[in-house]
C-alpha cells in the first residue's frame, strides 16, 4: 500500500483528479482526488507534479463549511486604501 504524505509529489497519486468546471476557462484552480478511504489530496492544477497536501474528509468538510459561509472571503477583498 502507498504511503500518502503532505507535501508528496502530486504527480506520484494515481487517483482521478477533479477540478471545479467554473475553472476550465483560465485553468488557475486547485484539483482534489482521494487517494484512500477517508483522505482528500489538494494540488495546483498549474504544477500538477507539484506538491500534495493532505486532509482527512471531516477537515475539508470543516474548511468547505467555512468557505460556503463567507469566512474567508477577505482573502480574495480587493485590498482597501489604508493597506
Amino acid at each position: 500500500m502507498q504511503d500518502f504524505t503532505n507535501g508528496m509529489p502530486a504527480g506520484l497519486i494515481t487517483t482521478p483528479w477533479v477540478k471545479s468546471r467554473l475553472s476550465e476557462a483560465n485553468g488557475q484552480c486547485v484539483e482534489l482526488t482521494r487517494p484512500r478511504e477517508g483522505y482528500i489530496a489538494v494540488r495546483n492544477s498549474t504544477d500538477p507534479e507539484g506538491p500534495a497536501l493532505l486532509f482527512t474528509a471531516a477537515e475539508l468538510a470543516a474548511f468547505l463549511d467555512g468557505a460556503k459561509n463567507g469566512e474567508f472571503d477577505f482573502f480574495t477583498a480587493a485590498p482597501s486604501a489604508a493597506n
